[in-house]
């Protein structure tokens, strides 16, 4: 194929056009090279939807246990096991021991 009939045929007269070289480039540009392009912006933005997919998780589970906990705290038993444990509170006539074992106990060491 000669250069004379290469220049007549009608892709190569398409793809030689300087605005058909500068939009193919614009492109290459925006999908691949840009900070943004979509090649590479869409694997962090997937990240960050796990990301957020798993917080949504963390909280739901939590949501649920405070909905189990609010249940037990509305009868007065549940809130006097609820102040004993939490707050080591104690009744009039009785006393409050508590028992830390030392590899429970935080010390310089084992921070």
């Amino acid at each position: 194929m000669g250069l004379k009939k290469l220049k007549t045929n009608p892709w190569w007269k398409f793809f030689s056009n300087k605005y058909t070289i500068i939009t193919i480039f614009f492109g290459i540009w925006i999908l691949f090279l840009d900070a943004s392009a979509w090649a590479t912006s869409h694997k962090a933005i997937d990240e960050q939807l796990a990301e957020k997919q798993h917080n949504a998780d963390f909280y739901k589970k939590g949501i649920s246990r405070d909905q189990a906990r609010i249940v037990s705290l509305q009868d007065s038993l549940g809130i006097e096991k609820f102040a004993r444990e939490r707050y080591l509170m104690k009744r009039d006539n009785e006393d409050v021991f508590i028992i830390q074992h030392p590899d429970s106990v935080k010390t310089d060491d084992n921070e």
